[in-house]
C-alpha cells in the first residue's frame, strides 16, 4: 500500500536541555515527533556550556526519528512541505569559517561567568561612553540611556555579545580566528541553519532578527547591526551573520531524511511561543515555563521602552519587507531548572512531576521563601550578584515546604514581571496564557493564579514554541492559507480548548506573602559583586 500524502509542517525546537522535532497538521495536531536530551556541561560554579557539535547531531537525529515515526503512521515523508526552527536564544556559538567546526564550547544563556566583564563595560559606559556618531560619545547616565535606546537591553551576563567577548579574551583559538577574519559568530538558530543548509560547503551564515535583538549588537529601530556597538565591545564586522526576517524561505535542507525541504521560519523560542499562542495583537501576553520563565507582552508596531526593568525586543518580523512587531519581555532565569535541582542535586523528588504532589501535601510553605537566584536575578531586578537564598526555615520545615516554596518562587517572579508590565504599558492584565513543561502541574498553576491574582489560561496543546516556528514557516510559503500578518487566517489552529485557573487566595494573604517575598529578594541581592578586572 502506498503511503498517504499530507500537507504538514515540521518544527525543530532546540531548547536548553533537549531538542525535539514535531510534525503538525493544519489544525496543530501532532502527527509525529521525537525528543532527546543533550549533554550539559558545568565546569565551574555559575558556568554552563553546550558542545555545539553534539547539539547539532541531536537535532539531526530527532528529525530522522520523527520522519521514521511519520512513515510508521502511514504518511509519506514528502508530506512535510516546510520546516521552522526555534531555539534557546542568548547562547553564543563561535566557529571557524574555514572548517565549519566550533572553536570552543557554546556559552549558554544562563551562564554567569561574565560578571566581571559586565562590570568592565559598565565602567567603560560611565567613563569613556559609547560613540553614537563618529567622534561623539555619550557617557554616564546618557551612555546607559543611549545603549538602551539602541538595543532595548541593559548590560548583563545574559546577552550574547558579552559571552563572545569573553570567548575572544579567554580562548586563544577564538582570538586568533577573530584577528584573522576566520571567526563566525552566531546564536543557536544561526548555527543550526548553517549546518542544515550545507555547512562549510555553502557557507549560509544568517541570523534572524528576534535572536539578533538579544545580542546587544542590533539596532532595534533599523534592524541592522550597529557599528557603534561593535566598536564598544571591540568586535569585527566580519564575524557577523547576514540578518533575515522571522518568516521567509532561507534555503533547503542539504542532507538527511528531509533533504530538499525548505526552511521557512527561524525564531527565538520565546517569540516562537508568542506566535504559537497567537498573541499577535497589541496587548496580548504569554508566559513560557521551561528551564527559565519568559513573559512576553505584544506592543505592536511600537517599541515601548521599559522604566521598570523589562526588555524591549523584536516580537517577530513576518517577512523580509514586513514591519517588525515589538514586545516587552520579562525574563526569569530559573523556573523548571529549580525543580530539576530539587530532583538531581538534592534528591528530594524522583521526577519533576512529583513536585506538585509533594507541594500539595502541605497547606502553605510555613513561612519559607526560596529566591532561586542560581545565576543572579534577571527581570525586573537585574542583579548578577544576587544568589540563591532559602529563608524562613525552622525545625518544622520539611521537603514538602521547600517544594511548595519552589513553585511559589516561580509565581512571585512572574508577578514581579507582570507588575512592571502594567506600569510600562498602562494596561491591566486580565489573564495570562501559559505553556511549557512546568504548566503540566495543577498545583503549580493554582499557586501561580493565587500569588498573581489573575486568571491563568493553559491551552490543551502546549507545544506553543514549536507551533510558533511551524506557523512562521507555513506562512512563508502560504501553506493552508496561513499569513502571520492576518491572525484570522490562523483561526482553525489549536482550537482544542483550554483550562482556566482562577485565584482563590484572599487579597490580604496575597499581599502579606508578596511583602515577604520582597524582603527575601532584598536579602539575596548583591552577594557576589562583579569586579572590573582591567
Amino acid at each position: 500500500m502506498s503511503p498517504k500524502q499530507g500537507e504538514f509542517v515540521g518544527s525543530l525546537d532546540c531548547g536548553t536541555t533537549s531538542t525535539r522535532f514535531i510534525v503538525f497538521d493544519k489544525y496543530a495536531n501532532i502527527v509525529a515527533q521525537s525528543q532527546r536530551e543533550f549533554p550539559q556541561y558545568y565546569p565551574q560554579p555559575g558556568w554552563h556550556e553546550h558542545d555545539a557539535t553534539e547539539m547539532q547531531a541531536m537535532c539531526e537525529k530527532v528529525i530522522d526519528e520523527a520522519v521514521a515515526d511519520l512513515e510508521k503512521a502511514g504518511w509519506s515523508r514528502d508530506s512535510v512541505k516546510v520546516i521552522g526552527v526555534t531555539n534557546q536564544r542568548e547562547t553564543a556559538v563561535a566557529w571557524s569559517r574555514k572548517t565549519g567546526k566550533p572553536l570552543c564550547r557554546a556559552i549558554v544563556w544562563d551562564d554567569s561567568r561574565t560578571k566581571n566583564l559586565v562590570a568592565h563595560f559598565e565602567h567603560k559606559l560611565k567613563t569613556t561612553g559609547i560613540e553614537v556618531r563618529p567622534g561623539t560619545f555619550k557617557s554616564g547616565a546618557e551612555g546607559i540611556q543611549a545603549l538602551k535606546e539602541l538595543t532595548g537591553l541593559p548590560l548583563s551576563t545574559y546577552f550574547s555579545a558579552i559571552k563572545l567577548r569573553w570567548m575572544i579574551d579567554h580562548h586563544e583559538e577564538v582570538r586568533k580566528a577573530h584577528d584573522e577574519d576566520d571567526l563566525l559568530f552566531g546564536t543557536v538558530e544561526s548555527w543550526i541553519a548553517y549546518n542544515l543548509l550545507g555547512g562549510v560547503k555553502t557557507g549560509h551564515h544568517i541570523s534572524e532578527v528576534t535572536n539578533a535583538s538579544r545580542t546587544l549588537l542590533l539596532n532595534l529601530k533599523t534592524l541592522q547591526w550597529e557599528p557603534a556597538l561593535l566598536r564598544f565591545f571591540g568586535l569585527k564586522e566580519s564575524i557577523l551573520p547576514r540578518l533575515v526576517s522571522t518568516s521567509e524561505v532561507y534555503g533547503t535542507i542539504a542532507s538527511g531524511s528531509l533533504k530538499g525541504v525548505k526552511i521557512g521560519g527561524l525564531v527565538g523560542d520565546q517569540q516562537g511561543a508568542l506566535v504559537g499562542n497567537k498573541c499577535l495583537r497589541q496587548g496580548e501576553a504569554k508566559c513560557t515555563y521551561g528551564t527559565g520563565a519568559f513573559l512576553l507582552f505584544c506592543t505592536g508596531p511600537d517599541i515601548v521602552y521599559s522604566g521598570h526593568g523589562l526588555l524591549s525586543t523584536v516580537g517577530y518580523q513576518a517577512g523580509p519587507n514586513a514591519k517588525p512587531v515589538y514586545a516587552l519581555e520579562g525574563a526569569i532565569a530559573v523556573a523548571g531548572s529549580a525543580v530539576k535541582w530539587l530532583r538531581d542535586s538534592m534528591g528530594m523528588i524522583k521526577s519533576a512531576e512529583q513536585i506538585n504532589e509533594l507541594a500539595a501535601s502541605v497547606p502553605s510553605t510555613a513561612g519559607v521563601y526560596f529566591v532561586t537566584a542560581f545565576s543572579g536575578l534577571l527581570a525586573p531586578y537585574w542583579d548578577p550578584g544576587a544568589t540563591g537564598l532559602l529563608i524562613g526555615m525552622t525545625s518544622y520545615t520539611t521537603p514538602a515546604h521547600l517544594a511548595r516554596a519552589t513553585l511559589e518562587a516561580n509565581a512571585f517572579q512572574t508577578r514581579a514581571v507582570i507588575d512592571s508590565m502594567k506600569l510600562d504599558s498602562k494596561k491591566d492584565l486580565q489573564h495570562l496564557k501559559v505553556d511549557g513543561g512546568m504548566t503540566n502541574g495543577e498545583m503549580a498553576m493554582d499557586i501561580l493564579a493565587d500569588v498573581g491574582g489573575f486568571d491563568v489560561v493553559r491551552p490543551e496543546m502546549r507545544e506553543s514554541t514549536a507551533l510558533g516556528s511551524a506557523l512562521l514557516a507555513g506562512s512563508a510559503i502560504n501553506l493552508h492559507g496561513w499569513d502571520i500578518t492576518k491572525p484570522e487566517t490562523l483561526a482553525e489552529v489549536n482550537t482544542a480548548g483550554s483550562t482556566t485557573f482562577a485565584p482563590k487566595m484572599s487579597t490580604k494573604e496575597r499581599d502579606d506573602r508578596w511583602k515577604g517575598w520582597q524582603r527575601a529578594v532584598e536579602r539575596s541581592r548583591g552577594w557576589e559583586e562583579g569586579v572590573d578586572e582591567d
